[in-house]
């Protein structure tokens, strides 16, 4: 146990106090939500995944037998968003973005993967592969009339050139969606992976797929909460049933030790849905499991 009880643990990520940017890894909240499609409240999420990674600071990984608590790790705080304004917000994300080492986001909602990703292939000056949990695709060409919208990263970053289409894999997809969406993302390379899919493949076989479609090439992991099933993460605003279960993720993440990944983010926790921190702590989790594969 750790020498302090949980509920005292200091206010950052894993109770981090330290804000030095050139740490080898660093975590920053990016607290906008304004181009969400159903329930908001995503603005709400980073102090949300905060608190609940207080349950993480106990001891180290029991399979990778670190803790990740111990890594070069600073909580640098939130980035500052241009209120109302999407466009003007992804900008500034993006200026914040610039100069840090391994960058760790805790949304917030999807849009905010967008700025990431074009600072970092702007950094590293070539397009990068993806590793994207999700229920939805994230390829719509906009959202009810918004260029920008939640639901319209990937499109962008498709046709931006952050990301190579054919190294991107989408991990637990199920939502409605337009056949005309669907064939388009097909139709660009991505290698779609449902949740019918992930249940019948099992964690060992998907994790293997995505070993496989990244190819070894520089990558970044975007964990949209909403991947996993209501039942597992109520506290998100697009619930879709048939997501993965808790365990999936954590057996999926498990097996992805070797992936050259550069960054990652966990976004759509909104803690006005959630019950007794499940979302959260979910959330938290995928970072600690990330970590911890990271230093392993």
């Amino acid at each position: 146990m750790a020498g302090i009880p949980t509920f005292a643990t200091p206010p950052g990520f894993f109770g981090t106090l330290h804000r030095n940017r050139d740490a080898a890894f660093v975590i920053a909240g990016v607290p906008l939500d304004i181009g969400t499609t159903n329930r908001a409240g995503t603005r709400e999420g980073p102090a949300a995944i905060r608190r609940a990674s207080r349950m993480l600071v106990d001891g180290a990984h029991p399979h990778f037998w670190v803790d990740p608590a111990t890594l070069d790790l600073a909580d640098i705080g939130d980035f500052a968003i241009a209120l109302g304004d999407i466009p003007g917000s992804l900008t500034r994300i993006a200026e914040q973005a610039e100069g840090l080492n391994h960058l760790i986001c805790l949304g917030g909602e999807h849009g905010i993967t967008l700025p990431l990703l074009r600072t970092l292939t702007e950094r590293l000056g070539h397009k990068l592969a993806l590793v994207h949990f999700d229920a939805h695709v994230d390829t719509w060409p906009d959202g009810f009339g918004q260029d920008y919208s939640h639901g319209s990263v990937f499109y962008h970053a498709i046709n931006e050139g952050l990301i190579d289409p054919q190294r991107t894999i989408q991990i637990g997809i199920r939502s409605p969606v337009q056949r005309e969406v669907w064939d388009w993302t097909i139709a660009q390379g991505v290698t779609i992976l449902t949740g019918q899919d992930v249940q019948e493949m099992g964690p060992a076989a998907v994790a293997d797929r995505i070993h496989a479609v990244t190819g070894g090439e520089p990558s970044y992991l975007s964990f949209d909460i909403d991947a996993l099933d209501p039942a597992f993460a109520p506290g998100t605003g697009t619930p879709e049933i048939g997501g993965l279960a808790s365990w999936q993720a954590q057996a999926i993440l498990r097996r992805l030790r070797g992936i050259d990944f550069v960054g990652m983010d966990v976004v759509e926790v909104a803690p006005a849905y959630d019950v007794a921190e499940i979302t959260a702590l979910a959330a938290a989790t995928v970072v600690w499991e990330y970590l911890a594969m990271m230093h392993a």
